[in-house]
């Protein structure tokens, strides 16, 4: 018995895979399978400026990719587990290298934030 494929819709579809084609954002997008970070924490690590990390996450928030969770001052991104593109978006993470080297970089620098409200 063949295993039942969900099927997605094709435009939204190709607007996924659209979206993680660029580097920038799919190195976001497997930083957030596993982490919450926050805009200043991209800025640091990607050495691009706020408004264009901004501009990343909002696409990849406007098609429901990520989410953010505000705590006091601060706004974190995570990786939305409930959307409609969450499994095929983990199919691609799988072939993406890890990049949690740059959260401990991060740390070492002391530049990691870790809120707590």
């Amino acid at each position: 018995m063949a295993m039942k494929v969900k099927e997605l819709e094709i435009e939204k579809t190709g607007m996924v895979l659209k979206l993680l084609g660029d580097k920038t954002r799919l190195s976001m997008v497997k930083l957030l399978e596993n982490n919450e970070c926050c805009v200043c924490e991209f800025v640091e690590i990607f050495h691009i400026s706020q408004s264009a990390i901004s501009q990343h996450l909002r696409k990849l928030r406007d098609v429901g990719l990520v989410k953010e969770n505000r705590r006091g001052q601060w706004i974190f991104y995570s990786l939305n587990t409930s959307s409609e593109m969450y499994e095929l978006v983990l199919n691609v993470l799988a072939f993406v290298p890890d990049q949690n080297s740059h959260l401990k970089e991060l740390e070492k620098q002391g530049l990691r934030i870790n809120c707590s409200i």
